[in-house]
């Protein structure tokens, strides 16, 4: 056996060294050859077949240069778009992810010598969005995949549509109120018996002939006649008043309450939903998980719902970006007189202000602002079906 053989010490002591990720200055593109120190890389620059690779780069190099340059932007953005689609996330954490494959184009074969430089150029060609942080680089992928962009459009347009529907119903139903409110006074007679119930009329022998049209009985008696009903002044006024006599009269404003109160109680049935999550409010972060990091209990902006459970949240300390589940998030109430959004019962989706808290009941009282309700003021309103709008 052959001190150079595939089963020799030797061979398998330089597999094994062979495993990892060697230096970068150490590797040669256009052979694909790593070594593993300066003497080896030295040693492999001498060799015929690397002369031969470099006699062929010299005949074109920008264009060589080039189609390394394109196939590692396309590596790292395709890994992007599988790892970190939604996210931002530090450049660093991308590139080590990225460089995990030993046979990826290397970095020094193309045309950005840092990473830094690569990172600026993604910003540049708008093909991701870049800050630079005290704490090194961040990028996110801006995905403009045309599936993506077509479902987000019929999305948006599913929300539109739904926004209107809404919208013509609740005028629809607020018609209806202010008809029934035109129409009770006339509905409601004068009183138990309506006008002019009893009448007697005089017949030409001197008898006299009592009627009620509520009840339609005639009787006929000889020279006197008593009405079929006699009505004395306080039964009259006991009726009007609701009083044993007659039933109570129901006034057009409590019609109008009972409308008003159906309307609630539909909206309340077609708008409570097990999310929450909306774009621009703010909230508490009370994941323990994320107590470590020094996120927990602290506040952010929701900037992205997805799948209507998770958002991502910008903390407003430092700027960062978490992917948060609801379950780990809590509504802030903001001091009296700030601005407050629904985000379920009733009025979800409706801008307010908020005008006081009843902090016995955990319950906040809203007026409603812009949009058909706009002046509504709802008295009770449980603290977590508002959260403070961001500025």
């Amino acid at each position: 056996m052959g001190k150079n053989e595939f089963l020799t010490p030797k061979a398998i002591a330089n597999r094994i060294k062979a495993k990892g990720l060697q230096k970068l200055r150490w590797y040669c593109q256009m052979c694909q050859k790593q070594c593993r120190d300066e003497n080896g890389f030295k040693c492999h620059c001498m060799s015929e077949s690397h002369q031969r690779q470099m006699q062929v780069f010299g005949q074109n190099p920008h264009r060589i240069v080039d189609g390394y340059s394109e196939e590692f932007e396309t590596s790292f953005l395709e890994h992007m778009k599988r790892s970190h689609r939604f996210s931002r996330v530090a450049a660093t954490v991308v590139y080590n992810e990225y460089i995990h494959d030993r046979h990826h184009v290397h970095m020094n074969s193309t045309q950005w010598a840092t990473l830094t430089e690569f990172v600026k150029y993604l910003g540049r060609t708008g093909k991701c969005k870049v800050e630079e942080t005290p704490k090194g680089w961040f990028i996110t992928y801006i995905d403009r995949d045309s599936e993506t962009l077509f479902k987000e459009r019929q999305k948006n347009k599913r929300i539109k549509a739904d926004i209107v529907d809404e919208e013509k119903q609740e005028k629809e139903i607020l018609k209806q109120i202010e008809r029934a409110g035109q129409s009770m006074p006339a509905a409601v007679p004068s009183n138990g018996l309506g006008p002019e119930s009893v009448r007697e009329v005089n017949l030409e022998n001197g008898a006299k002939i009592g009627f009620s049209l509520a009840k339609q009985e005639v009787k006929e008696r000889g020279e006197s006649s008593k009405l079929v009903f006699e009505e004395t002044d306080n039964d009259r006024g006991e009726k009007r008043k609701g009083g044993p006599g007659g039933e109570p009269k129901k006034s057009a404003k409590s019609a109008l309450e009972e409308l008003m109160k159906e309307e609630e109680k539909k909206k309340e049935r077609f708008n409570r939903k097990d999310y929450w999550l909306c774009e621009g409010i703010v909230v508490k972060v009370m994941s323990k998980a994320l107590a470590d990091k020094g996120y927990y209990k602290q506040k952010g902006v929701v900037r992205k719902v997805i799948d209507k459970y998770v958002g991502e949240i910008e903390m407003l300390e430092n700027k960062h970006v978490l992917r948060v589940d609801q379950e780990e998030l809590e509504t802030v109430i903001p001091q009296i007189g700030g601005l407050v959004r629904i985000v379920n019962g009733a009025y979800r989706g409706s801008s307010a202000r908020l005008l006081g808290i009843n902090t016995e009941k955990f319950c906040a009282k809203v007026q409603i602002e812009k949009g058909v309700y706009d002046g509504r003021v709802i008295p009770a309103v449980e603290y977590e079906d508002i959260c403070k709008a961001a500025q």
